[in-house]
């Protein structure tokens, strides 16, 4: 069914769904009303797919090859750096303890297929909202990063930043002045699970200053020598 003629985008949605008829389909639906979509046929396309973009919001099929639904949903919830996105489960299941258990696997709401694009639509709408204080525009001294879009400027120009300087950024922009350990970072970036070298951290941090910081611009990333780093604009006398 078509619907009405997009307007301001409503946020990025990952929409996972093996049918690839029900997939194409329920893309043009969403985009009709205004959402931007990323589409994953299975549960290892969904996972690299969040790899490298962060969505407003997760629309996964229960029933998927290989990796299932709930798994999937298992990987967001433990992942730091995710955990907060809404999940959306479509099921042709009708029982309710199937719907219990996908909620309790870490599911915000549960729909049951085949169902109308207006209340996927609907209910969409409704996880937005209650997750709205996260898509806000966040500022930090003349930076500002649209959780939204993923545009990240400062004083006016836009910034590019790779996905993980994007994650680093979002995290301490929500956290002004709070330090946070190497280790923290790894896990709040990487999640507990994934083994990465302690020193990767301070090649990100290093990225992350060469886009943020412009000629004769102060350099808001502050080192907290054995401490960590931190979002900072106040004077330095701890190595940078």
């Amino acid at each position: 069914m078509k619907g009405p003629s997009p307007a301001r985008a409503k946020g990025l949605v990952l929409l996972v769904e093996d049918d690839p008829a029900l997939l194409l389909m329920t893309c043009y639906n969403l985009e009709q009303r205004g959402y931007r979509v990323e589409k994953a046929e299975d549960g290892e396309a969904a996972l690299l797919a969040l790899e490298t973009s962060r969505p407003d919001a997760v629309v996964l099929d229960w029933m998927l090859p290989g990796l299932s639904g709930l798994d999937v949903c298992r990987r967001i919830r433990a992942n730091p750096a995710l955990r907060d996105v809404p999940v959306l489960l479509l099921t042709a299941r009708s029982a309710e303890q199937d719907a219990i258990r996908g909620l309790d696997t870490g599911a915000d709401d549960y729909l049951m297929k085949p169902c109308s694009i207006d209340t996927l639509d609907a209910r969409l709408r409704a996880l937005l909202r209650r997750h709205q204080s996260s898509y806000d525009r966040l500022s930090f001294a003349d930076i500002t990063l649209d959780p939204e879009t993923h545009r990240v400027e400062r004083a006016g120009r836009m910034l590019s930043l790779g996905p993980t300087e994007y994650r680093l950024l979002d995290l301490l922009i929500r956290n002004p002045r709070k330090v946070f350990s190497r280790e923290d970072l790894l896990r709040r970036i990487w999640g507990q699970n994934i083994h990465v070298e302690i020193r990767t951290i301070d090649v990100h941090i290093r990225r992350l200053r060469k886009a943020i910081n412009g000629p004769g611009e102060v350099d808001l990333v502050r080192t907290v020598r054995a401490a960590g780093y931190a979002l900072d604009d106040g004077p330095t006398t701890d190595g940078g």
